[in-house]
């Protein structure tokens, strides 16, 4: 089960995701360098970055992020 008492949950798009998590543990991200635990909670995958884009979107609105909370 996620801990959603942390402060931030994040969302995006990667064509790599286990790359994409080196880097944020890492620190080669900002917005996640003094975060040192991730924890992927939801994964999709598609065959358009675009529609990776709306999906993204869609999960950084309220409706997504009760969405990802259930």
């Amino acid at each position: 089960m996620p801990d959603w008492t942390s402060p931030s949950f994040g969302r995006g798009v990667t064509n790599n995701l286990e790359r994409r998590i080196k880097q944020h543990i890492a620190g080669h991200t900002l917005s996640t360098k003094n975060m040192k635990n991730i924890n992927v909670v939801y994964e999709e995958k598609f065959d358009s970055f675009e529609i990776a884009r709306k999906r993204e979107l869609y999960f950084k609105s309220a409706a997504g992020r009760r969405y990802l909370k259930k």
